[in-house]
């Protein structure tokens, strides 16, 4: 007798049900993004740009002198090209592509950019995948990729098709060990799809397999947002790195609902951590696309200064320097503030958007970080074992500082780590101290997403707030007309207990306990002075039911939105943009380019007017501290503070902390669709910033 559910399963509307691919997945694969105009003709030529420059490094000079001097091309279609150009375009050519660090949504279709560009031109030209990152480059791990391959990852999420890595290729041995496998794979051309760091690796790679005739292109990859270019005058060159739109819509989208939820069950406050180690670009996003009550954007602190602090130090003769930069109490009491005054009007919840880098922003954190940061590094380059090996455990680690801290005061030197450090370190909750001791990154960063962000600041947050509800400052607003009814039907008379009950009565809206009733015990005091209770007399139960209405209760519901977002199936947008991304890349290197990054233009206009380009990453690079030492990379983009974006942000606020009677300003952007016309085609931040642009064009 066979299995039931067996034979169940086998019914071709069950096996429909539950197969893996769907119709929303045939739609996306199917779907073919819209071409640059430059892509629309036969073959495409390299244009220099002259206007753009960019502030050499001298370190960059002196270690890329091959490619230091490339200048801005722009890509340009041609439908016919002189009889040698075209052969070299359509020479046959083996190319290698290789995803580095985390996956960011649209991977897929830069890949398929440039094998559909490549074939098109020679259908011989063979794309190789180089597998888990640059790893596959070091141990010569590639796959050919063919028509089914490609075509089944189509405008989808996640780097699955070859994966990715974190590996490095920083060393002469890992060199030495790449441009073997180039040799082994015959390779013409190496593009690296990655975030700074990878972009640096392709710079360098650039420059060693130069003599080999070997190309490298990068690709500018990370929903962080972090990567921008512009020259030296501020022009834009690459407005944000794909992925970015994606992971923000994402993200977007799920705190949205937590504003729906928090509005519903009016009970609750989410503390929402987005990703962003060093720049705060998703968070703003996020704000744009929800009106979150509250969201921090942390290059906004760093910027802080205290006025007061500073007015009162000049009063006194004296310079207060720290009235320079937020500190996590002043942070803290920010915060703080708008709770309280969302729970005068009777709001006891709300949304708040946290940067995950958001303490690399206060300069307190900022200091132990950079102070641990350097004793890590010193301590792993000179000993055969690292760090946290040798001190496995918390309290190891805090007697390694120590000691420290006594050798610097015995032995009278400047030190890294001094006595008042330690002292100022130990005031730290111990998960904090784990924390910032975590281990530290490849680069030797600190590792934002491990620590507890927001549960640092919403520990300082909730105290602050338990030390005001104390002081009677924090208190659940009354609404006037609740209160007459609530008195009203149990018999007794509103406007005789209103004057001893409310700071100010009587008034429409919402009304505030005075700040003497803290208790059942100060209530009764309150109502006996006033005259309107007797010594010997309770509490009326209606009486005390508005003053239990009065106390908060703050509860807090924690989220990380990180990887989530990284995995999404791309937006239209990263959709387009990664697609022409290959384009560009193939383009680059038909026409004999390498040490660049493929980019495109106008990204913050409508889609007719992208233009797709090759940056010289060279250029880009300056000297940064890593690992203790300093060394070339590419310098991150943070939150422009002048930017119309951000300062749309800051003058909506207030707005959106909707610190006042009646319904919050909540948007909702919905979920990530494929089509429709109300399908977003760029981040807010892109349009506000392309808004600004046109308003200075025209003024």
């Amino acid at each position: 007798m066979s299995d039931p559910v067996q034979q169940f399963l086998s019914h071709p509307a069950v096996q429909e049900a539950v197969a893996n691919v769907n119709s929303g997945l045939e739609e996306r694969r199917a779907y073919r993004p819209p071409r640059c105009g430059a892509f629309s003709h036969r073959y495409t030529r390299l244009i220099p740009c002259g206007p753009y420059t960019f502030e050499l490094d001298r370190e960059a000079r002196r270690l890329l002198p091959s490619i230091i001097d490339r200048c801005v091309e722009t890509v340009a279609g041609v439908d016919v090209l002189p009889a040698e150009a075209q052969a070299a375009y359509e020479r046959p050519r083996r190319i290698g592509i290789v995803f580095s660090g985390g996956p960011a949504p649209g991977g897929h279709n830069v890949i398929a950019g440039l094998y559909d560009a490549a074939k098109a031109a020679n259908p011989e030209n063979e794309i190789y995948g180089f597998l888990l990152g640059p790893e596959g480059v070091i141990e010569n791990e590639a796959v050919r990729l063919t028509d089914a391959m490609v075509d089944a990852y189509r405008n989808l999420g996640g780097f699955t098709m070859i994966r990715t890595g974190r590996a490095k290729i920083d060393s002469a041995r890992k060199m030495a060990l790449s441009r073997q496998t180039c040799q082994n794979l015959q390779l013409d051309a190496l593009v690296i799809v990655g975030g700074d760091d990878s972009n640096t690796n392709a710079a360098f790679l650039a420059e060693e397999l130069a003599a080999d005739g070997v190309q490298v292109i990068g690709v500018p990859k990370t929903i962080d947002g972090d990567i921008q270019v512009r020259d030296r005058n501020g022009e834009v060159l690459c407005a944000m790195s794909f992925g970015f739109h994606t992971a923000a819509r994402a993200f977007s989208e799920a705190v949205s609902n937590l504003c729906t939820d928090a509005s519903s069950d009016v009970k609750y406050w989410h503390i929402c951590k987005v990703m962003g180690r060093v720049a705060s670009h998703l968070a703003l996003e996020v704000a744009l696309q929800t009106h979150a009550n509250i969201t921090l954007i942390g290059e906004e602190l760093a910027e802080y200064v205290d006025r007061r602090r500073i007015e009162k130090a000049g009063a006194e003769g004296t310079v207060d320097y720290t009235a320079y930069g937020m500190t996590l109490r002043h942070l803290s009491r920010m915060i703080c503030d708008g709770i309280v005054r969302r729970a005068a009007v009777g709001k006891t919840y709300g949304v708040m958007v946290i940067p995950e880098g958001v303490l690399e922003f206060i300069n307190e954190i900022q200091i132990f970080i950079i102070k641990l940061n350097t004793i890590i590094a010193e301590y792993n380059q000179t000993h055969d074992t690292d760090f946290h090996t040798s001190f496995p455990l918390l309290e190891d680690k805090l007697e390694y500082l120590r000691r420290l801290a006594r050798r610097s005061r015995e032995e009278n030197v400047l030190p890294v780590w001094s006595t008042r450090d330690d002292d100022l370190f130990n005031d730290i909750p111990a998960f904090f101290q784990e924390g910032l001791l975590t281990e530290r990154d490849s680069h030797g960063n600190f590792q934002f997403s491990l620590v507890e962000t927001d549960k640092v600041i919403m520990g300082l947050v909730t105290d602050y707030l338990n030390f005001l509800k104390e002081k009677g400052l924090y208190k659940v607003g009354i609404q006037a007309s609740y209160y007459r009814k609530t008195l009203q039907q149990a018999g007794f008379d509103p406007d005789r207990f209103g004057p001893a009950l409310f700071a100010e009565y009587p008034l429409d809206g919402y009304l505030m306990v005075k700040p003497s009733i803290i208790s059942v015990k100060t209530l009764k005091q309150e109502l006996v002075r006033a005259g309107v209770l007797g010594e010997a007399e309770e509490v009326p139960a209606a009486v005390a039911k508005i003053f239990q209405k009065s106390v908060p209760k703050f509860k807090t519901q924690t989220h990380f939105y990180g990887y989530d977002g990284r995995g999404a199936n791309p937006t239209r947008f990263d959709c387009n943009y990664t697609y022409n991304l290959g384009l560009t890349v193939f383009s680059l290197i038909a026409n004999g380019a390498t040490g660049q990054m493929a980019a495109i233009r106008n990204l913050e206009q409508e889609f007719e007017r992208w233009e797709p380009v090759g940056v010289p990453i060279a250029p880009l690079m300056h000297l940064e501290e890593r690992n203790g030492r300093l060394a070339l990379v590419i310098e991150k983009s943070v939150v422009d503070t002048d930017s119309v974006a951000f300062q749309v942000v800051k003058a909506l606020r207030e707005t959106w902390l909707a610190a006042e009677p009646g319904p919050d300003n909540y948007r909702v952007p919905g979920p990530i669709r494929f089509d429709g016309a109300s399908e977003e085609n760029r981040p807010i931040t892109l349009v506000l910033n392309a808004l600004q642009s046109m308003a200075s064009s025209t003024s």
